[in-house]
């Protein structure tokens, strides 16, 4: 709860709307993308690095570390390598995250883009 606060006393106090703090929160490309990936499974760092190539150490760490803060991502304890999965409310936005994937998947397709997957 704690690290709720400090989150939150970074961002704005005031927003016009549910999606301006919901995108202030989740800004950028790869928090969702960090996110996206530990929907599926709690994962390693090492593991995210290499499920995410075009995103750097310094990058991963800035986010992930910004992701635990926010109350959405938690190492999980005890383990070494440690492990990072979804906290409750990181959990709550697994219909959000995979209503993007969707939305992505349909959309490339539609528009010519390939996505690699895992394994390609």
């Amino acid at each position: 709860m704690v690290s709720d606060l400090m989150a939150v006393s970074r961002l704005g106090k005031f927003y016009g709307c549910g999606v301006e703090f919901s995108l202030d929160l989740l800004g950028g490309k790869w928090k969702t993308v960090i996110l996206a990936r530990l929907k599926e499974e709690p994962l390693r760092y090492g593991e995210l690095r290499r499920l995410i190539p075009g995103l750097s150490d310094k990058v991963l760490s800035e986010r992930l570390q910004g992701l635990c803060e926010a109350g959405l991502v938690e190492p999980v304890t005890g383990e070494e390598p440690k492990r990072y999965r979804l906290t409750c409310r990181g959990e709550s936005l697994r219909p959000l995250l995979q209503a993007l994937y969707d939305w992505g998947e349909a959309s490339a397709t539609e528009m010519g883009v390939h996505i690699r997957h895992a394994g390609d």
